[in-house]
């Protein structure tokens, strides 16, 4: 039985690749191959056109091209506006923490400056002498 049916298909192949018997998409393909689609005198009307569609096919294909590379440019720049907002906030609060009153008494203390124990008094402008 395995033997009829590869003498089946060893005639089915022999079909297939017969020069005489070529199929439209295989005419085509090789009429398009060879050049002799572009020596006809009606291909040579749709030709300007043919350049147009291969033109907007390049553009479109840079302006996809454009676009992912501006795409990754801004997800990048959101990324590192993530982590300059995030050292803003740490460097805020460090800011913060060093500006209390009991910190700056506590760094000065090593330079010999002490707090005052006097309130702070108001000068006030001496007018019209």
């Amino acid at each position: 039985m395995t033997n009829q049916s590869n003498k089946m298909r060893e005639t089915e192949k022999r079909k297939f690749f017969q020069k005489g018997e070529e199929s439209a998409f295989e005419k085509s393909f090789l009429e398009i191959m060879g050049g002799r689609v572009l020596s006809r005198n009606s291909t040579r009307k749709f030709l300007p056109f043919l350049f147009f569609l291969a033109l907007l096919a390049v553009i479109y294909i840079g302006n996809t091209y454009y676009a992912e590379k501006k795409i990754r440019e801004i997800n990048e720049l959101k990324n590192e506006l993530k982590e300059l907002r995030y050292d803003y906030i740490t460097s805020k609060s460090e800011l913060m923490f060093h500006s209390k009153q009991s910190e700056i008494v506590n760094m000065l203390r090593s330079t010999g400056i002490k707090e005052s124990k006097e309130p702070p008094r108001k000068i006030k402008p001496v007018v019209g002498k």
